[in-house]
């Protein structure tokens, strides 16, 4: 009988080191489950901090339409600053001027030819001769860097300067 009550006694010992182990572990568990869902509870508050009477549903559908919109907004936007760009291209975007004494007794270069050219090249010439008794100014169309008209020197350089500007 002493042999069965010694053990017993070892076995339950072991019995109740094993129950002690397991309820060690089963708090420990229980410790890093509740930090969990602390920190989960914190990210579910801040996620859902702002909606106040609106349910998520309705939060989805609001910024669905508003992507939509954006996208709607992106479209319109890329079409008129397409539109914009192929009006550019007609504009004026290279100048060159050349000022020039146009007679051998005038000075301070009063003269003067100015090109005013698009990014094809297309425009205008522009020349003033000035003279102590007058001033002159001719017009000339420009059509890919060249003119149906004769031009003077200074006007072709005019010309040729617009050229070399590079485009707005």
């Amino acid at each position: 009988m002493d042999d069965f009550l010694t053990n017993a006694s070892e076995e339950f010992f072991i019995l109740f080191l094993m129950l002690i182990t397991g309820f060690v572990i089963m708090l420990i568990l229980n410790i890093v489950s509740l930090v969990k869902i602390k920190r989960l509870k914190k990210k579910y508050n801040h996620f859902m901090s702002g909606l106040s009477d609106k349910n998520f549903e309705q939060m989805l559908e609001e910024n669905i339409s508003n992507v939509l919109n954006v996208k709607e907004n992106n479209k319109r936007l890329d079409k008129e600053i397409e539109q914009i760009k192929n009006n550019l291209a007609f504009c004026i975007q290279k100048v060159g001027i050349v000022r020039f004494n146009a007679f051998e007794n005038m000075g301070s270069d009063l003269s003067f030819a100015i090109a005013l050219l698009d990014s094809n090249d297309n425009g205008v010439v522009i020349s003033s001769i000035y003279s102590r008794e007058s001033s002159s100014t001719y017009a000339k169309p420009i059509v890919n860097g060249k003119s149906a008209y004769s031009l003077s020197e200074e006007e072709l350089q005019a010309i040729n300067k617009a050229k070399k500007t590079q485009d707005i």
